[in-house]
């Protein structure tokens, strides 16, 4: 039997429930990894890491302007004295600063490879050189004058700040990503001046909510640029709640590549996308035939990118193809918004975008008067010193012999002139050569400005009004920075409407557009004649038929069928059968009823509208996309009751309507008298004593009424002032040369 080893020490043998201690333990390991590695501070909007960089670099005096040293130096101080981890993770934490692809205002100037948007890794640390920028210094600026409290590093040799001053926005301006241990945050870049306008109505209205701020942020500005198409609700819900989500979508443009041929050219990508992923993943699914609309991509960027697309055909829509694109790949992309941060460094919260801003409001108020009490102590000291140098300068002969002839000259200086321990050490300290310039003007020069700039700071201190008047006027001063008129302060992003399109379009860009000839013979067979065919009267019908409608149209294109029962039905013009035989029955494509008839076929054309009527005479003016169908039931438009029925459908391309009915009676009347609806029976057209109406036409009034006679001659009348009348009433016989058919064609 084997025997049992006890662990090595003082043999005390704690019995511990192993989920007690898991648990103890592993909310340790949370905590540690919320506090102290993940989420940012609320106030300077960095993480430990990024805290830790930017202090050690301003030890090693990196500031803009100076020379750069090694990124490997710098890493070494940051691992040797405040982040005891990994080289490389410290390092690759201190390229992001640097990348402005990914950081909007960088806080590290980098020298050498730091990686590029394509995807590419920085070049290792020992090749890369780095300093301090300007947004950095000004994250940094003030903390020499105990803007911020410091506290001991893990091994207690050093001290760092628990968080710095930042007089820049840096939180929401630069955003942050992180996942902690049951939580996470991602923060998204804003654009710097709108954020200190916001911040600056704010200090004048405390009790702001997000949505009113977002007439200063009216979303992120991406490093990267980009296009976002949210809708603006969802927007003020996202910083109203602190959570939501932004569409950015890449920039493109169309460029004409001669002979009616183009490619579309993407300028800018999602952020966070990188450019050589995505070009491949694009390259995938072409390959793959998963873009049908897409014929090639090519890589075509230097400096900036330039990724060029190069449509299937020139007839594809390059909207038609972008939104295709934007559906399947990452040139659209989704940026979440989680503003879970630490609120005074300590507790774990979702801010909304005000409470957010006002934290760090929050945090420059106190920063102004750690650094007004810092140097208010400053100034009270030198004073008490000045002091010292009056009295010595009045009495210097009595000083220099107290100096040379007492064994113990501070005490016997404090005592015979009354002076501080601060003062005596002062004037022992003084050098020789110093009593030269010693003079008493001097003195009370800068005793004088010192006092008054006491006073300042004294009213400052005791004011809160004074104090947000100081902060507003440093935002100010920072906002000249970072102005919308500047190049780095300029906007990036912008915003756009989305123009959802639908799946109708995809599959109209699928089809080639060519001309054709649309021939329905009158029993309502159809088919389609290649190219525009001008005379269709050599075509063969079956027994009994013969052609009913003709007219020009494009594959691309969108046929309307009116029919006896009021209903309209949509038909693809590039589904109909060739000309080579003799069609297929209209029915077969829609659910058409037995006893309904073909009334008229035409082609779609968006934005006109139609003047539709029954066989009583009623009738209204409807928009011809209201009548486009989805479905082969078509979509009823003109109600009737048998033994009503729909009759005619005319185009709206005049300002008169001109009826006449099956008594031989015309009328004429603006079309402004009909009404335009989307449904219903509509209004009576003309009236009868009996029969009803035979034809109508729409026609511009000052072209005159024209017609056709049975002969095939034109007739055109412009006197037509015997057959104006009101709507609905029942007109006159008309001209001489009328057909007697009742109708005008």
């Amino acid at each position: 039997m084997a025997t049992r080893t006890l662990p090595p020490g003082d043999g005390n043998i704690e019995n511990v429930a192993l989920k007690a201690a898991l648990e103890e333990r592993y909310l340790a390991y949370a905590l540690s990894t919320i506090m102290h590695r993940a989420l940012p501070d609320a106030r300077d909007g960095l993480k430990p890491v990024h805290r830790r960089i930017l202090h050690a670099m301003r030890q090693l005096r990196l500031d803009p302007g100076q020379g750069f040293k090694k990124s490997a130096r710098v890493v070494g101080d940051v691992i040797g004295k405040f982040h005891p981890h990994g080289d490389q993770s410290v390092y690759d934490a201190l390229v992001r600063l640097a990348q402005d692809f990914a950081q909007r205002y960088p806080l590290v100037d980098g020298q050498g490879n730091f990686g590029n948007v394509d995807g590419d890794n920085a070049a290792a640390m020992r090749y890369t050189e780095a300093r301090l920028t300007e947004t950095a210094r000004l994250l940094l600026d003030g903390i020499d004058e105990d803007a911020v409290d410091f506290r001991p590093t893990y091994d207690g040799s050093e001290e760092e700040p628990a968080v710095l001053p930042a007089a820049f926005p840096n939180l929401l301006a630069n955003g942050s990503q992180g996942i902690a241990v049951g939580m996470a945050t991602s923060i998204p870049p804003h654009n710097a001046a709108e954020l200190l306008d916001a911040a600056l109505y704010l200090v004048e209205h405390p009790n702001a909510l997000a949505v009113d701020l977002l007439k200063f942020v009216p979303g992120p500005d991406f490093p990267t640029g980009g296009v976002l198409v949210d809708d603006p609700v969802g927007v003020a819900e996202a910083y109203a709640t602190g959570r939501g989500a932004f569409r950015v979508r890449a920039r493109w443009h169309k460029e004409e590549t001669g002979r009616g041929t183009y490619v579309v050219v993407v300028t800018e990508i999602p952020y966070g996308v990188a450019k050589s992923r995505l070009i491949e993943k694009i390259a995938e699914l072409l390959t793959d035939k998963k873009l049908p609309l897409l014929n090639d991509i090519r890589d075509e960027s230097a400096e900036d990118i330039r990724v060029v697309l190069e449509p299937r055909a020139r007839t594809v829509d390059a909207e038609v193809l972008m939104e295709s694109l934007f559906k399947l790949t990452e040139l659209e992309a989704r940026v979440s918004l989680n503003m879970n941060v630490l609120v005074r460094g300590q507790i774990p919260k979702v801010l909304s975008l005000a409470e957010a801003l006002r934290e760090w409001l929050d945090h420059r108020r106190e920063v102004l008067l750690r650094r007004s009490n810092y140097r208010l102590e400053q100034i009270a000291h030198r004073l008490e010193v000045l002091g010292g140098y009056l009295i010595a300068y009045l009495n210097l002969d009595e000083v220099i012999r107290i100096i040379r002839e007492e064994d113990e000259p501070k005490q016997e200086l404090m005592r015979t002139f009354e002076l501080s321990d601060v003062q005596a050490e002062a004037i022992l300290n003084m050098r020789l050569r110093s009593l030269r310039r010693l003079e008493e003007m001097e003195i009370r020069k800068e005793h004088d400005a010192l006092t008054k700039e006491q006073e300042g700071l004294n009213k400052l201190v005791g004011s809160e009004g004074a104090q947000w008047k100081a902060i507003s006027k440093e935002i100010r001063e920072t906002r000249k920075i970072y102005g919308p008129d500047t190049a780095i302060g300029k906007r990036r992003t912008t915003f756009a409407a989305v123009v959802e399109l639908g799946e109708e379009a995809f599959a109209e860009a699928l089809v080639e557009r060519e001309p054709i000839t649309v021939v329905v013979s009158q029993k309502g067979w159809i088919r389609a004649l290649k190219g525009h065919v001008a005379d269709v009267s050599n075509l063969q019908f079956k027994t009994d038929d013969a052609v009913g409608h003709a007219f020009f149209a494009e594959t691309t294109s969108k046929l309307m069928v009116f029919a006896s029962n009021g209903r309209f039905y949509t038909l693809e013009a590039s589904k109909l059968p060739g000309g080579r035989g003799h069609g297929e029955p209209i029915r077969l494509m829609i659910d058409l009823d037995q006893e309904a008839e073909i009334v008229s076929v035409f082609t779609h054309q968006p934005a006109r509208k139609l003047l539709v009527a029954s066989k009583q005479g009623r009738g209204f003016v409807v928009a011809e996309d209201d009548c486009l169908a989805t479905t082969r039931k078509g979509k009823q438009v003109l109600v009737t009751d048998p033994p009503d029925a729909a009759l005619a459908v005319r185009f709206v391309d005049g300002d008169w309507v001109a009826v006449i009915g099956e008594n031989r009676k015309l009328l004429l009347f603006p079309v402004a008298q009909v009404p335009e609806m989307t449904r219903g029976r509509g209004v009576r057209l003309q009236r009868y004593r009996e029969g009803g109406l035979s034809d109508l036409k729409v026609f511009p009034i000052a072209d005159g009424l024209t017609w056709q006679d049975s002969s095939g001659r034109t007739w055109t009348v412009t006197e037509l002032l015997d057959w104006q009348s009101e709507r609905a009433t029942a007109g006159r016989l008309p001209p001489k040369g009328f057909p007697r058919t009742n109708t005008f064609s």
